[in-house]
């Protein structure tokens, strides 16, 4: 049984026992919710251990991957600037159309007062919302461990921004050196992450439970209201990847739906867009992308380029926040959007559940939003991230047309640094 398979049974184990609870035997919710809630809670305290740290370090490394690629060819620095535009239009995108799908269509009846009640115990208290002024002078901080220590992620991603694009400008060797450390240290709290997920069907289950003792059906209603919403921003991200590909790359409609259809499947399947990557070339090989083009581009996409994720990781954001009534004034939003533009150059990829909370956990802290919910969140997981990954794996092979295109690439216009990085990937 997969990781993932053993979460959503752990999540419906727990919601079932919970409504048997509230149902049947009532006097027993509050005493067995106070034995659950220490093992939901423990569980949770060890993921967020490892938050700031594995963001740090994923953060450096992929600024300095994003500057070795924009060096290392004409063809890499045009990938790595479009992929910088289109992360920021899925956050700013996200920002703009998550509250209005709330507004919309917002959660079921009374379900994110009960739903807050029902996990009032454990609730972590909501940063208090800066003004716009407070929030510009947040952004420096002028101690960088204290940031940390005290979950100002804000102020700490900017002073690790600043730092990675500093060491860009070092020499090599030490450049490389620094760089090799914090991977390291990346793939260590990756390591600590896959521990702490061994036991996440435990965490899950005891959350579950006591959402549901306590909230009853309500629960069950908003984990479904939650997957549409969520689900939906994305597929929003997804579908532009058509537009694109016809307007930057010059792709008919169905030439693009052709070419990225295989990829689909795979990414289907596998929830991977490495897994992708070869029915992605071969995709756009019959698009008319050259392979000394593609084979640039697309690696580079795989490793630094998420499209979905600032849009889908903010939607879960925001939707945490309207359930707790955190105010989503400009302030919040804005950190909301930087946070989820610039962590994504260094997010994983591997599957959802082992990447969630470490994704979107610093989102919410920038935002003032507690994070306890992530926890029932990351069961459900699933269909979100079958529509993260295909619609990474659409924007990947768009882009890639995009960048040939505007280029003007064809094989005897490549740089030999260019086909140097295609005979490397």
């Amino acid at each position: 049984m997969s990781q993932a398979t053993r979460i959503l049974a752990a999540l419906a184990l727990g919601l079932a026992l919970g409504l048997a609870c509230g149902a049947w035997m009532p006097g027993w919710v509050e005493p067995s919710a106070a034995v659950a809630e220490p093992i939901g809670g423990l569980w949770l305290d060890a993921l967020r251990m490892t938050i700031i740290p594995l963001v740090v370090s994923l953060l450096i490394t992929g600024i300095a991957a994003s500057a070795d690629a924009a060096r290392a060819g004409r063809l890499a620095g045009r990938a790595v600037i479009l992929f910088m535009a289109v992360l920021w239009t899925s956050a700013i995108l996200s920002a703009l159309l998550t509250p209005a799908l709330l507004g919309l269509w917002p959660m079921p009846g009374d379900s994110a007062a009960v739903l807050r009640a029902a996990v009032e115990s454990t609730e972590q208290p909501a940063a208090t919302v800066p003004t716009f002024a407070q929030f510009v002078r947040s952004l420096v901080p002028t101690n960088p461990i204290a940031a940390a220590a005290e979950d100002r992620i804000l102020p700490l991603m900017f002073f690790t921004a600043v730092f990675a694009f500093a060491l860009t400008r070092l020499p090599k060797a030490p450049r490389e050196q620094l760089t090799g450390f914090f991977r390291a240290v990346a793939d260590t709290m990756l390591v600590i992450v896959g521990w702490v997920l061994r036991a996440a069907p435990l965490g899950v289950l005891a959350l579950a439970y006591i959402v549901a003792a306590r909230a009853g059906a309500s629960a069950l209603e908003s984990l479904g209201h939650y997957v549409i919403i969520v689900a939906s921003v994305g597929a929003v991200v997804w579908f532009l990847a058509w537009p694109l590909a016809m307007i930057g790359g010059r792709v008919s409609f169905l030439a693009f739906t052709r070419a990225v259809g295989p990829a689909h499947a795979v990414a289907i399947s596998t929830q991977s867009s490495l897994a992708s990557l070869p029915a992605m070339l071969r995709g756009a090989e019959t698009m008319g992308v050259p392979v000394a083009a593609s084979g640039v581009v697309l690696p580079i996409a795989v490793s630094l380029f998420r499209a979905t994720g600032p849009a889908m990781n903010l939607a879960v954001a925001i939707y945490v926040a309207h359930w707790y009534g955190v105010p989503l004034t400009p302030g919040v939003l804005a950190a909301g959007v930087v946070l989820a533009a610039t962590t994504t150059l260094g997010a994983v990829s591997l599957p959802g559940s082992i990447s969630f909370i470490t994704s979107i956990g610093p989102v919410c802290l920038a935002m003032g939003v507690p994070i306890d919910a992530l926890v029932l969140l990351i069961a459900v997981e699933t269909l979100p991230d079958i529509v993260r990954t295909t619609g990474n794996v659409s924007m990947d092979m768009a882009a890639t047309a995009t960048v040939a295109r505007r280029s003007r690439f064809d094989e005897s216009a490549a740089t030999e640094e260019d086909r140097l990085l295609a005979q490397g990937a």
